[in-house]
């Protein structure tokens, strides 16, 4: 059996960048309407936290994407496995992502969701690995910038597995061949 992920980001570091990005949040829009867009699935306890402290009146959507399968890299090909239910034109959307590396999905997602024309289109991540990115892309609202390993927790699995972890660890090699 593999060792449990390293810790890279606590529980309580997450608790509280996540505070401050909901302040930050409800800064930027000044009272206005939001619909928050989690990106499904690597993205739902971060929207779920985030939310919560955002003091805005929120709708929720989901928008559910697939570019890794059971992999650690992204193929670079979007699946869309869910859609919006209801439109988003003439409204501020604001993009929850769990992780930015290569810019591929949000950059498709982006240009996907601007052709819906919103009233304005940001973007709120967890995480940011810069060295790994093609296109050049501006996150609106960024939790943590990290290197490029392989994270887990808080949302984010290999392969279905460490979602339900409370903070954001490092796979092991180990860990990354036993799927």
């Amino acid at each position: 059996m593999a060792p449990p992920p390293e810790p890279l980001i606590s529980k309580e570091q997450l608790r509280a960048r996540v505070a401050e990005l909901g302040r930050e949040i409800t800064l930027a829009y000044q009272g206005e309407p939001l619909i928050l867009l989690p990106v499904l699935k690597g993205s739902f306890v971060f929207a779920a936290d985030l939310a919560r402290e955002i003091d805005l009146p929120v709708e929720v959507e989901f928008l559910g994407v697939q570019s890794y399968g059971d992999d650690t890299v992204s193929s670079g090909v979007v699946q869309i496995t869910l859609d919006l239910t209801r439109p988003v034109d003439g409204k501020h959307v604001l993009i929850i992502e769990d992780i930015v590396d290569t810019g591929l999905t949000l950059d498709y997602l982006l240009s996907l969701l601007r052709a819906r024309n919103p009233k304005s289109l940001r973007v709120a991540s967890l995480l940011h690995k810069p060295s790994r990115m093609q296109r050049a892309l501006v996150i609106d609202f960024l939790g943590f910038t990290i290197e490029d390993e392989f994270v887990v927790g808080y949302g984010l699995d290999y392969a279905q597995k460490y979602r339900n972890l409370p903070y954001l660890g490092r796979l092991s090699p180990e860990a990354q061949g036993s799927s």
